[in-house]
């Protein structure tokens, strides 16, 4: 059967729950918030939860059979016995599955008759909606999807921790701060945490406050961009920009992010040449004391030919984007290239 998150969540809040319970979608945060949510809710104060809860990966192959034996066994000093089981997936193609069809017979038998004293959760890291065994649990267990949050869905997440918290905030702040988080909803919570702490004793939050503790989440991808480059470490750099792209940055505004980076870079290796103590760099550039190590470490490493030769290959780029060069894929394949060679060059450097 199959529910939605704001059902489980009343299934839990008034400890009605059912025997079996099967969490997967693209949202793990809530999906593992969800099934600790089911556990606390297994127990009361005075139950004996250490001698009743058990936990097994379907990474081991036999652990299905012991999940099952945990799950019939009668609780100790307890109402119920929880059984956690991870690493479930049942994909579209067999050999990836970890729940598997020859286990068919063993899973169907304990759903239709599952112990009336035990709760199973099945936390599913891929659910294939047209295999047999996916069809079997949606049928005889309770099945809850979570989806990756939408925008609305973000803004409504926002909006209830500062409700529950008493903290005032208009929607223009939630829309903003949601916007920053870019659908990371772990995040979302801890910067929401970090705001109302920040909020008191007022309680109101500002569009200034979330601007000034709340760091743009394509910011903190182009910071790890430039991090990557600089410690020349090319491979985890090109992976850093996929993210990026992924994540919808316009080349135009990574391809500012590595101009700044370099020509900052530069700067720094000139007036170390000069003698310029470090502390005074800093102070006059700005560099953060969390990020200094690793920035000097680049500005030492690198060749001042090299660092020339970027922002120049950055300043070209940056031209043949702005005049259309390459068509509509031009863009990206030109940032793609310009990183790839600084990747490469800075790998050597090491």
């Amino acid at each position: 059967m199959i529910v939605t998150r704001e059902q489980l969540r009343e299934q839990v809040q008034k400890r009605e729950l059912a025997p079996v319970y099967v969490l997967y979608g693209e949202e793990t945060y809530l999906r593992d918030r969800a099934a600790k949510a089911i556990a606390e809710a297994c127990f009361s104060k005075d139950d004996l939860r250490d001698f009743n809860e058990a936990e097994f990966s379907l990474a081991v192959s036999e652990n299905l059979q012991r999940a099952i034996a945990a799950a019939e066994q009668f609780p100790m000093m307890s109402a119920r016995r929880l059984v956690r089981v991870k690493d479930v997936s049942i994909a579209a193609r067999s050999d990836k599955d970890t729940l598997r069809e020859e286990n068919e017979s063993l899973l169907a038998s304990y759903l239709e008759s599952p112990s009336a004293t035990s709760v199973v959760i099945f936390i599913a890291d891929d659910l294939n909606g047209t295999r047999k065994m996916t069809k079997l649990l949606k049928n005889q267990a309770v099945v809850v999807e979570f989806a990756q949050l939408d925008e609305a869905g973000l803004r409504s997440w926002a909006a209830s921790i500062f409700k529950r918290n008493g903290i005032a905030i208009e929607p223009a702040s939630i829309a903003l701060l949601a916007s920053f988080c870019g659908g990371d909803v772990a995040r979302l919570e801890n910067e929401a945490e970090k705001l109302i702490t920040a909020a008191l004793p007022e309680k109101a939050v500002t569009p200034e406050l979330i601007e000034t503790l709340v760091t743009d989440h394509n910011e903190l991808s182009n910071f790890a961009l430039t991090d990557e480059l600089n410690r020349g470490r090319g491979a985890a750099a090109i992976k850093a920009l996929e993210k990026v792209l992924g994540d919808g940055a316009e080349p135009l505004m990574i391809l500012g992010s590595l101009s700044y980076n370099y020509r900052k870079l530069a700067i720094v290796r000139a007036m170390m040449e000069r003698g310029v103590e470090r502390g005074e760099i800093a102070r006059q550039l700005g560099v953060r004391y969390s990020q200094q190590e690793a920035y000097f470490a680049a500005a030492r490493r690198a060749k001042r030919a090299s660092l020339t030769h970027f922002v120049k290959r950055i300043a070209d780029v940056d031209l043949a984007i702005k005049t259309s060069k390459g068509g509509p894929d031009g863009p990206r394949k030109q940032l793609e290239m310009l990183v790839s060679e600084i990747a490469s060059m800075s790998s050597a450097a090491v």
